[in-house]
């Protein structure tokens, strides 16, 4: 059996494999609308109360399969916000936005957390109906 190497001949950047994180079957957790990948769990959902810029959006602690873009300054509905979009890592959609400063001390709390836009995600809830069985 012959092993297939990488020839140095050929200036093409290697492909990295992305990698999906699955979150625990039976937690209720929110995905990616348009390929499904799992992107938070329900436990890490701080408000609901916030403002995308495509309607409402939802802050959340942590999340996974996102990607990160470079920070910018931009002036939100509260002020002036040092911010990141991210991105679906699996289908590279734009989701929202990481808060990685803000400049008003009301608003420190922010700092790492997420948004995402309800637009890019759909809740799956857990399979509750296994107990009536």
């Amino acid at each position: 059996m012959k092993v297939l190497e990488n020839s140095s001949k050929h200036n093409t950047p290697k492909k990295h494999k992305t990698f999906q994180h699955y979150l625990p079957s039976g937690d209720r957790c929110y995905s990616c609308v348009h390929c499904r990948a799992n992107l938070a769990s329900h436990t890490e959902l701080i408000s609901k109360s916030f403002q995308g810029s495509q309607g409402k959006a939802y802050l959340f602690n942590a999340v996974v399969n996102v990607g990160c873009g470079p920070a910018e300054e931009r002036v939100l509905l509260t002020g002036l916000h040092a911010v990141a979009d991210i991105y679906c890592e699996i289908c590279k959609t734009t989701l929202g936005w990481k808060y990685e400063h803000a400049f008003e001390s009301s608003q420190k709390y922010k700092e790492g957390k997420y948004i995402i836009e309800l637009a890019h995600m759909v809740k799956d809830n857990a399979e509750s109906e296994e107990k009536n069985e």
